[in-house]
């Protein structure tokens, strides 16, 4: 089946594009994907040869990204989105850029199985072929750090004091409104922007929109922001937890099913307590049911664990509520005539997370709940804890550390198999390797603790 989202994209042809080249007087063509923990990769290539690209794609050489191929089978091809052609506004002059997002093929012109966004492209195919459609939007949390001369971050110094939904300093200001103006010319839509919690961290929150296409407009904006806030000599970072005596960053994401042919959102039922229809608590019964084992894609650092459970409002209870913002997934209220908003917050994803493999993962969960019809647990909400404490002792919690969630992952035959093997076997190895190596260090905390004393 051919994956239906041109409706969610702006529709581009190869002679519009090539002619937006011309008239725009574009130099170069940046070509992006990503590795399996999804780092931005790029090749540019010169305008002249963006025809030749288009109609035979971009051969390169895979045997040293990160999970993609051995050196016998490196041979991969960039296969560019056509969708997903935008105009880099940060290069003017001599230097104007477009980009396109690729998928990674193999020279007999297959998707490449090592290719994060063929995962999601499979998974979306997946869930089309039961006649529904997955949508997201994400809150994306970041700090804005103050650089030294070198251009390097001064983790003591944060841009600026403001605390949640305050006001923060003109430059601050500045900044947003050069982000949201780059985003807008790229065709990135913005609910709102806002000062978070810790001094120095900031919120932009994206509308909803196709899963394909909010994990590009993701991938797209952490560029954006990060380049942004460098010509600002400042520093973007999308660590979980950068500073221990502040809260982390997340990435809540919004989601819901709709029908493919109609569009009509299929976790709505005005009759039910929560607003949720059956569907709704079958797909919401499954991520809990393979939450710990999404953990290890969708909190993917040894830091990620050092936000979870202990930031502010980071879930480390496998729970669902209303009020409840403790929660791991929270059903979000909608305002009378609003309920085709019906959504499911899932919110222990955070910003380091590979956008396409946590995507994939979260709407495989919510299937297989849907396909085997899973009874969906007792809510717990805040104004029971107090009564319910006995409760607590046996509710799952998320992983305490990236260890302890590969341990989990392994073991889930449908997180696993929503990766497909090869990008799982290699992506467990790469993040056993990093808490291994984690593991290995001898932190200035153990000096000053120990040294002396023993």
């Amino acid at each position: 089946m051919k994956l239906d989202v041109n409706r969610h994209y702006l529709p581009m042809t190869k002679d519009e594009i090539l002619q937006i080249t011309r008239e725009e007087h574009i130099q170069f063509i940046a070509l992006w994907f990503t590795d399996i923990t999804g780092i931005v990769k790029t090749v540019v290539v010169p305008a002249a040869e963006l025809e030749n690209v288009i109609e035979n794609g971009l051969h390169f050489d895979g045997s040293s990204i990160e999970g993609f191929a051995r050196v016998a089978e490196s041979d991969m091809v960039l296969v560019p989105d056509l969708r997903t052609f935008t105009i880099l506004p940060w290069n003017s002059g001599d230097e104007r850029t477009a980009r396109l997002i690729c998928s990674v093929h193999t020279p007999q012109g297959e998707p490449f199985i090592g290719d994060p966004r063929n995962v999601l492209i499979r998974a979306l195919r997946m869930a089309e072929d039961m006649g529904y459609s997955f949508k997201t939007g994400m809150e994306l949390e970041f700090f804005l750090f103050s650089t030294d001369e070198r251009g390097k971050p001064i983790l003591n110094t944060t841009q600026d004091n403001a605390g949640y939904f305050d006001m923060p300093d003109e430059l601050s200001q500045r900044v947003w409104r050069r982000m949201l103006i780059a985003l807008a010319e790229m065709n990135i839509r913005v609910d709102s922007t806002h000062s978070e919690i810790g001094y120095g961290q900031h919120e932009i929150g994206f509308q909803y929109n196709h899963a394909l296409v909010s994990a590009d407009q993701i991938l797209t904006s952490r560029v954006t922001l990060k380049t942004i806030a460098q010509q600002h000599h400042l520093y973007c970072t999308f660590m979980p937890r950068p500073i221990a005596n502040m809260p982390g960053s997340g990435m809540h994401t919004h989601q819901s099913l709709h029908d493919c042919r109609t569009g009509e959102n299929l976790f709505m039922d005005t009759k039910h307590e929560y607003g949720l229809s059956e569907t709704a608590r079958y797909f919401l019964a499954g991520q809990l049911a393979h939450a710990r084992a999404m953990s290890a894609i969708l909190a993917p650092l040894v830091n990620s664990y050092k936000r979870l459970g202990t930031s502010f409002e980071a879930p480390v209870y496998v729970t669902w509520a209303h009020i409840n913002r403790s929660a791991l997934i929270r059903v979000p209220g909608t305002k009378p005539g609003k309920e085709s908003h019906t959504r499911l917050e899932l919110r222990c994803p955070d910003p380091a997370s590979n956008p396409y493999l946590a995507k994939a993962v979260m709407l495989m969960a919510g299937l297989d709940g849907i396909k085997h019809k899973m009874a969906l647990p007792d809510p717990l909400e805040e104004t029971l804890l107090n009564h319910q404490r006995l409760r607590l002792r046996s509710v799952e919690m998320l992983p305490a550390s990236l260890g302890e969630a590969l341990d989990v992952l392994v073991s889930d035959d449908v997180v696993m198999n929503a990766l497909g093997a090869f990008i799982a076997d290699r992506y467990v190895a790469a993040k056993r390797e990093e808490y291994e190596t984690y593991n290995r260090q001898v932190t200035r905390w153990e000096i000053e603790q120990y040294l002396n004393r023993f």
